[in-house]
C-alpha cells in the first residue's frame, strides 16, 4: 500500500519553533512579572487594574485590616424588627381544661370564704347587726315574743358555713361548665377553624 498524497508542506514555525515554556522572555521583561496586554493605556498615576501601585503592594494586608475595621453602613436599619406570628387554637384538651378550672374554682372559693369573714367582722365592728337587729326585733316583736333575732341568725359560724356551701357548689359547677365548654369549642373549631391569635415580641 503506497501513499498517493505526495509531498506535504512543512510548517517551519510550528515544527521547528520552541515550545511556549522554552521561549526566551522579550527584552525589558526578563525577571519581571507578567503583564497582560491592556486595551487602554495606564493612567499617569501609575495604576494597574484600577488600583494604585502602593495599594497593590499592601493588598493582602489591607484586605484583612479592612475586614477588622469595617464600619457599619450609615443607611442600615438600627431599629430591631418586631416579629409577629399568627396562630390558631385548633383544639382544647378537655382534661387539661378540667384540671385548670378545678384549681381556679378552689382558689375562688377560698377567696369567697375569706372575704365573707372579713366583711362580717367589719360590719359587726361598725354596729350594723345590732342596729338593724334591734329595728327588726321591734318591728316583728309582740307582747308574747321578742321578735326575730338577727344577730343570732347571722352569727359568724353560720355565715362561714353558708359561704362554704356556696363555694363548694361553685367549684363543682365551674369545673363541669368549663369541661363542657371545651367539648363545645372542639366541635365548633372543626367547622370554623378555631380562634386565631396574633403573637408579637416585646419592643
Amino acid at each position: 500500500m503506497t501513499d498517493t498524497r505526495g509531498p506535504q508542506p512543512q510548517y517551519e514555525g510550528y515544527a521547528t519553533g520552541p515550545l511556549p515554556g522554552e521561549r526566551e522572555p522579550a527584552p525589558g521583561q526578563a525577571g519581571g512579572p507578567y503583564h497582560p496586554p491592556q486595551a487602554y493605556p495606564s493612567p499617569a498615576g501609575g495604576t494597574q487594574g484600577g488600583l494604585p501601585q502602593g495599594a497593590q503592594q499592601h493588598g493582602t494586608q489591607g484586605a484583612g485590616d479592612a475586614q477588622a475595621t469595617r464600619l457599619p453602613r450609615t443607611g442600615a436599619r438600627t431599629t430591631p424588627r418586631i416579629r409577629k406570628a399568627r396562630l390558631r387554637v385548633a383544639k382544647a384538651d378537655p382534661w387539661s381544661v378540667m384540671k385548670v378550672s378545678f384549681l381556679l374554682s378552689i382558689a375562688l372559693g377560698i377567696c369567697t370564704v375569706v372575704a365573707a369573714a372579713v366583711l362580717w367582722m367589719v360590719m359587726d365592728a361598725m354596729g350594723v347587726f345590732s342596729t338593724v337587729g334591734g329595728t327588726i326585733s321591734e318591728a316583728t316583736g309582740s307582747n308574747e315574743s321578742n321578735g326575730f333575732d338577727l344577730q343570732s341568725f347571722l352569727s359568724l359560724p353560720r355565715v362561714l358555713i353558708f359561704t362554704s356551701v356556696i363555694a363548694v357548689i361553685d367549684v363543682v359547677l365551674a369545673t363541669a361548665l368549663a369541661t363542657l365548654g371545651a367539648f363545645i369549642y372542639n366541635l365548633s373549631a372543626g367547622f370554623v377553624g378555631g380562634v386565631e391569635l396574633t403573637l408579637a415580641e416585646d419592643e
